[in-house]
């Protein structure tokens, strides 16, 4: 069959026989159930519209915290992962963080949820909340990432299968060198790339090297490392949660609004709103005995 659904479930709800059984019927013509993982995820093989019958099995799940993405069978596995870092594979946002650290974080979090929603410019809004910044030490973002930052569930079972099977795994953030350094280097990703702040005696100036690495910067990277390792569009995995993250999303082959703004999620190619990054491992048809502990 041309097309598949995907449902995968989550620890609070596993993936059941009722959910399966009630996504199957809303299905045109739907072949047999193939579990991928028990209890977790499962592929349903279809033939027909694939926007139509993915919106037709929500409808039947509607209520239901599972996850679930319809798409062709076809070239489904991927050779190139571009990932966000902030609220994708990191739990938090590394500049809230360090607002906390002086006594701000709700004033610099309000603006990077208008950020992170498309309701303001990216760049501008990145100069604003580094400029409050100004004068934190370079202890206090060690600190930061010592005590506060923490791995998104299934962020290195992602990287190590991927990378397990040959393929590479980009990290690019519109955050901070100074995090996705770290980041990369204990999850496995192959390359980082992201902001640089600026640094006068150990202490922040309240300034990032220009220019600032947003929306195109990761459509770019993208691109780049498309066309470095000669793959096709549909052989790219890209994954985020915010409206920089729009335009690589939508210009991967499969492209993920992970836990994602409303504006991400509706405009995504696919979306997981209730599992962890294990996730795009099923989207992708691995099995659960394939998938690799980071």
């Amino acid at each position: 069959m041309k097309y598949v659904l995907t449902l995968i479930g989550n620890k609070a709800t596993p993936l059941s026989s009722t959910h399966v059984d009630a996504a199957r019927s809303a299905l045109p013509a739907p072949g047999a159930v193939d579990w991928l993982a028990a209890g977790m995820a499962c592929d349903i093989p279809f033939d027909g519209d694939p926007a139509a019958s993915e919106a037709a099995a929500r409808e039947a799940l509607k209520g239901a915290r599972i996850d679930l993405s319809a798409q062709s069978n076809e070239g489904r596995r991927k050779k190139l992962l571009v990932a966000d870092m902030d609220s994708t594979i990191i739990e938090q946002e590394c500049i809230d963080e360090l607002a906390a650290e002086l006594g701000i974080k709700p004033q610099i979090a309000e603006i990077t949820e208008r950020a992170m929603n498309g309701e303001i410019g990216f760049e501008p809004a990145l100069r604003e909340r580094v400029g409050l910044l100004k004068g934190l030490p370079l202890e206090a973002l060690e600190k930061v990432y010592r005590e506060r930052i923490t791995f998104m569930p299934g962020a290195r079972e992602l990287v190590a299968t991927m990378r397990g099977d040959g393929h590479a795994c980009a990290l690019v953030s519109g955050g901070f060198t100074f995090f996705t350094e770290r980041v990369a280097h204990a999850i496995g990703f192959n390359t980082n790339q992201a902001n640089r702040l600026i640094f006068v005696d150990n202490k922040l100036t309240g300034g990032v090297a220009e220019p600032i690495l947003g929306r195109e910067a990761k459509l770019e990277a993208l691109r780049r490392l498309r066309d470095e390792l000669a793959l096709k569009p549909q052989e790219t995995l890209a994954v985020g949660d915010g409206a920089n993250d729009l335009a690589m999303i939508e210009e991967a082959g499969l492209g993920v609004a992970y836990h994602a703004k409303p504006v991400v999620a509706e405009a995504a190619s696919a979306r997981i709103d209730h599992g962890d990054l294990t996730a795009l491992l099923f989207l992708q048809g691995y099995r659960q005995e394939e998938i690799r502990i980071g």
